[in-house]
């Protein structure tokens, strides 16, 4: 099949190239009209059930809701009391009060006396106001940059906070993360490429469709976020598996095109030698690359599925454009694919470094092997002390502004608080009976015995001097009968079937000690005739992806194992592969480990130690397990094609070696190359995949293929080759692996 496309695109090469430019065109259109790309997921969780019952029936649940930011206005020297540092605030916020997207400001000079004093900093420096606007939050984001450009002050200083500032923030630091990358990346390729290659022609081929490809990916992106949501972090990922694919595939082709005009065959020939041997490679490469990102797909409801799409589809991408584009350019170039040769040394003819390496390792494969092994172990040895947690807006770099203002923030009377909401439901009646009242005060009394929780905010605890029969009477009113206090009490914290009791305590989201108030919570007897549910977001969502790691691990282990046994007809090799990407990864998770959680690098790096988001090694596993395979394709598909001509394991691991190891040295260095470029990001997500990804190449392109693959199959000899007669029978009629080498 492969040999007859290569046929087709050389005869049709003119207008297979016009399908690819017109594929390019619609790509731009698309990019141009894009959904907007936002974070979201968890609503299968508890958590995600309690907060659409309270966004479906309390008010400040209702549109706009959440779309606040916070000022934090301070000065060294003036104190709040002073009426210069009133009238400075009011002059600052002026500008806001004028523009029509401001629903409200709220200021401690226009608050009660209890607000304005938790608005007001234990120093007595700072004050924080809370806007309020019209639009829901995603829209909010888009604009907040240029309303925040309408706050400043002469006198004081003013830090930008709160959910939209931050979200505006992430906005900022992940484009411009990915403006450096793609510079950065061109900068080291190109000259990476024009080594390998040492012709400028053959160089610029990969980098042109590989622009092409993350192009189309994030066209891709851009309609998938108009059916769905789609991460605000999938740009960043795209990119990066766009330009480390494309160019790794393009590499393949156009090397092997060379090799097959280098061998005295006409453009055509090469042409479907190309498309016979390394077509084929890359398109078995790009099914287990989205055999890995598929894996993401098993955490639906979350930011990550979205991701997994979006990663498949630049994937697919980047095949189709090696195929198609690249595969009509290479027709049209012929042997013109070889101009403008740079003044390098040429490679002599014969055995060289790759086939000596071999040799040398192969002689004394044990003495090689146990301490690269060793060495990986130990690099891994810190994935035992990991601690995962969601991330926050100790993501951005220390400098960012609304990192600076919620560290500010937190010096705040009852900031650094954590707040968990206990929804209790009555589906057959209001919460307002007096039977459901004293239930809840009863709720919340016990809630106040658990160790850990320090006050308990709803309609039956705002005041400790009623007794639960007060409040059964007062809440029982009519709502004309009642205080203002206690309208605006219960309006914001019941609606039609809900009650909501906010549990306060000062440890953090994903603690320890409030997991345990969590499980206490869940764990109490529910009041008659209620059911309850508890919102801690951040802990289920972290649970949610911890518990279905362990599938996903176990999919694409299977799949890729399965894979490789139609490409190989073997039950060894890829049992081998698979073992030898755990190594590659533990070492890499390890020291992701070292580095972003235990902080070593934190002050060159210029990040906050934490603990590691739960996408993080999701991402990277589902990621190095795919790219490595790119690796492992072109390494034994090379290797079993010599085995097939002489039958030697030893000398079929030397030339297979010697014929690839460059290859694959240049296509990780480029690779690498890229995935540190992203490793310069300011967001730590994109930062710690960017790195992580580096280090796992790395590892796998030297220590792996070069050093570990020769000694394990050296020691395994015939046996590498090795499946049940049945096995064997039903792989020569599939003939799935035959000459699959790049």
């Amino acid at each position: 099949m492969f040999a007859w496309w290569g046929h087709f695109v050389y005869r049709f090469r003119w207008p297979v190239l016009g399908v690819s430019l017109l594929l390019l065109a619609g790509s731009v259109v698309a990019l141009a009209n894009g959904g907007t790309l936002k974070n979201s997921g968890g609503q299968n969780t508890e958590s995600g059930r309690a907060i659409a019952l309270m966004h479906d029936q309390l008010p400040q649940s209702g549109p706009g809701a959440g779309s606040t930011f916070v000022l934090v206005f301070g000065s060294p020297t003036m104190t709040v009391q002073d009426p210069a540092f009133k009238q400075a605030v009011l002059i600052a916020l002026q500008p806001l009060k004028d523009d029509s997207r401001v629903k409200s400001i709220d200021t401690p000079f226009d608050v009660p006396a209890e607000q304005a004093k938790a608005m007001t900093s234990t120093d007595g420096h700072h004050v924080f106001t809370q806007v309020s606007l019209k639009d829901d939050y995603a829209t909010a984001r888009q604009f907040y940059k240029q309303m925040r450009t309408e706050v400043h002050s002469d006198q004081l200083e003013v830090l930008g906070t709160g959910a939209v500032a931050i979200g505006s923030d992430f906005d900022k630091y992940l484009q411009s993360d990915l403006q450096r990358a793609e510079v950065v990346s061109l900068l080291v390729i190109l000259p990476l490429l024009l080594i390998v290659f040492a012709t400028v022609v053959s160089a610029v081929l990969p980098l042109g469709v590989g622009g092409l490809a993350v192009l189309g990916g994030l066209a891709g992106v851009g309609l998938l976020a108009r059916a769905t949501d789609v991460s605000t972090y999938s740009t960043n990922i795209v990119t990066l598996i766009g330009l480390g694919v494309t160019i790794d595939y393009s590499l393949f082709i156009v090397n092997r095109f060379r090799e097959e005009l280098a061998g005295g065959g006409t453009a055509e020939q090469a042409l479907i030698g190309t498309m016979r041997t390394s077509g084929r490679a890359v398109t078995f490469s790009g099914v287990t690359v989205a055999i890995g990102l598929s894996a993401m797909l098993f955490f639906q409801g979350t930011f990550l599925a979205s991701m997994g799409f979006a990663g498949a589809i630049v994937v697919a991408i980047a095949v189709l454009y090696a195929l198609t584009f690249l595969a009509s350019l290479l027709a049209i170039l012929g042997p013109r694919v070889n101009r403008l040769r740079l003044p390098f040394p040429r490679r002599a003819g014969g055995r060289g470094l790759w086939h000596a390496v071999a040799i040398r390792v192969m002689r004394r494969p044990l003495l090689v092997l146990v301490p690269i092994v060793l060495l990986l172990i130990l690099m891994a040895s810190p994935i035992f002390q990991i601690r995962i947690a969601n991330g926050d807006v100790g993501m951005l770099p220390p400098n960012a502004e609304t990192r600076r203002g919620y560290d500010q923030l937190q010096k705040f009377p009852g900031q650094g608080q954590t707040f968990f909401s206990v929804v209790v439901r009555y589906p057959d009646g209001g919460p307002l009976t007096s039977d459901h009242v004293g239930d809840l005060y009863d709720t919340a009394a016990r809630i106040k015995q658990i160790p850990g929780v320090e006050a308990v905010e709803s309609m039956v605890s705002f005041d400790p001097s009623l007794s639960r029969a007060d409040y059964q009477a007062l809440l029982t009113q009519p709502a004309s009968a009642q205080p203002a206090r206690v309208q605006s009490i219960v309006h914001g914290t019941t609606g039609s079937e809900i009650a909501v009791l906010s549990v306060v305590t000062k440890y953090g989201q994903e603690s320890d000690a409030s997991r345990s108030i969590v499980h206490s919570l869940r764990s109490m007897p529910t009041p008659p005739g209620s059911s309850v549910l508890v919102d801690a977001f951040s802990l289920d969502f972290t649970d949610f992806i911890l518990q279905r790691i362990p599938l996903a691990v176990a999919y694409v282990m299977i799949v890729t194992y399965l894979v490789l046994f139609l490409l190989t007809g073997s039950l060894v090799l890829p049992l081998k592969a698979v073992i030898m990407n755990i190594l590659s990864i533990g070492a890499s998770f390890g020291a992701l480990v070292w580095v972003f959680q235990q902080g070593h690098l934190s002050s060159l790096l210029n990040f906050t130690p934490a603990a590691l988001d739960p996408s993080v090694p999701v991402l990277l596993f589902c990621l190095v397990f795919g790219l490595s395979m790119d690796y492992e394709v072109l390494l034994i598909s090379r290797i079993q094609e010599e085995y097939r001509k002489t039958g030697d394991t030893t000398q079929a691991v030397a030339q297979g070696l010697e014929k690839s190891g460059r290859l694959i040295t240049g296509a990780a260095a480029i690779m690498v190359a890229v995935f540190l470029a992203f490793g310069l990001a300011d967001v730590v997500l994109i930062k710690s995949i960017g790195l992580g990804l580096a280090l796992a190449v790395a590892i796998d392109a030297t220590l792996v293929r070069a050093l570990i693959v020769p000694a394990v199959m050296r020691l395994l000899g015939s046996a590498n080759w090795w499946a049940p007669g049945t096995l064997k029978r039903l792989h020569r009629k599939i003939s799935f692996g035959e000459e699959l080498a790049a």
